[in-house]
C-alpha cells in the first residue's frame, strides 16, 4: 500500500488566521491566473470537515449523530483525503491533536507535518464571539472549556477544547514536524513571517516577487472587500461578517478589565511561554498588577 503520510495540517483554533494562511500559500505556490478566490480555496487546500469525503467513506450520504459515529468514520475519511492528491498537500483543521478513546484525531499514518497558527486569547475572544454568534462571556467560557466542540449539521465534529490545550497540543506533539506562527507576527510583518515559513519549513529560498504579490493580494482589506462583494462560503450562517477587524490590540477596546483578568488567570502559563510581552499590559488593565 502506498505511503499516505501526505497531509500538511494547517491547524489553528478558530479565528486565528487559518483562512489568511491558506490564501497566502495559494497565492505563493499557484501560477498567476490559477489562484482560487476565497470561495474556492478548496481547489488548493482540503478541510477535515469536507462532507464529500465522509460520504465516500460511508459509502453514501453521511449523517452522524454521535461523537462515536464520527470517530469511527474519521480515519477512513482522512485516508481518502490523504490519498486525494499524489504528493504532500495542505489540509485545514481546527481539531486538537489528541487521542479520543482508541482514535488519534491527527493520525500519524496520514500526517507529514503541520503549520500551526496561534492568536493571543485576548484578541481572539471578541472574534470568536462573533464567529459563535454569542456574547463575550460565553465565548470566553467556551475558550476555557476542555470539552468545547464545533462541527457541522451532518455530525462531523471538531474538538477544540481549551485555547491553551489547543496551543500546547500542537506545539508539543511528539514526533510532529511543525512550524509555529503567531497571528500577531504575521500582521506586523507578513513578508517576514512567510519568508521564515518558506525557508525554514519548506527549506527553499523565498521568491521575493512571488511573495510580495501574495502578501499584497491577501491583505485584510482585500479579503474584507471580497466578502462584502461576493460573500464568504465558510462564514457561519449566524455570523454577520467573517472578516471584521483583523487587528492586534483590539482587546483594549472590546474587553472589560474583568474579562481580561479571567483570560489571563485561565491561560497564564501558556501566555508566559508564547506571549510574555502581553503580561504587564494585561495585568495593569485587569487590575492584577
Amino acid at each position: 500500500m502506498s505511503d499516505l503520510r501526505r497531509i500538511i495540517w494547517l491547524a489553528s483554533f478558530p479565528k486565528s488566521g487559518n483562512t489568511w494562511m491558506r490564501s497566502l500559500l495559494a497565492h505563493y505556490f499557484m501560477p498567476p491566473g490559477q489562484v482560487p478566490d476565497l470561495n474556492n480555496l478548496r481547489d488548493f487546500t482540503t478541510g477535515d470537515v469536507r462532507s464529500d469525503f465522509f460520504d465516500a467513506a460511508a459509502g453514501g450520504k453521511y449523517t452522524g449523530s454521535t461523537i462515536e459515529e464520527w470517530l469511527k468514520m474519521r480515519p477512513k475519511a482522512l485516508r481518502l483525503i490523504a490519498g486525494s492528491k499524489p504528493n504532500h498537500h495542505f489540509v485545514k483543521t481546527h481539531c486538537q491533536t489528541m487521542r479520543v478513546g482508541d482514535y488519534d484525531l491527527i493520525p500519524p499514518d496520514v500526517t507529514a507535518a503541520a503549520i500551526y497558527i496561534m492568536r493571543n486569547p485576548f484578541d481572539l475572544a471578541p472574534s470568536f464571539a462573533r464567529h459563535q454568534a454569542c456574547d463575550l462571556d460565553t465565548a470566553i467560557d467556551r475558550m476555557m472549556n476542555p470539552d468545547s466542540m464545533a462541527g457541522t449539521a451532518t455530525g462531523i465534529f471538531e474538538p477544540l477544547g481549551r485555547w491553551d490545550d489547543h496551543v500546547n497540543s500542537w506545539t508539543s506533539a511528539p514526533g510532529l514536524p511543525r512550524h509555529v506562527l503567531r497571528y500577531e507576527d504575521m500582521l506586523a510583518n507578513t513578508g517576514k513571517a512567510m519568508r521564515g515559513l518558506i525557508e525554514q519549513f519548506f527549506r527553499m529560498p523565498a521568491d521575493k516577487p512571488k511573495l510580495a504579490r501574495a502578501v499584497k493580494a491577501t491583505n485584510f482589506e482585500s479579503m474584507k472587500k471580497f466578502e462584502e462583494k461576493h460573500g464568504f462560503a465558510e462564514k457561519p450562517s449566524e455570523m454577520k461578517a467573517f472578516f471584521a477587524k483583523g487587528q492586534a490590540g483590539v482587546w483594549r477596546d472590546d474587553l472589560t478589565p474583568a474579562q481580561v483578568g479571567r483570560i489571563r488567570e485561565a491561560f497564564l502559563p501558556t501566555l508566559e511561554k508564547f506571549y510574555p510581552e502581553m503580561l504587564k499590559d494585561t495585568a495593569r488593565f485587569s487590575g492584577a498588577a
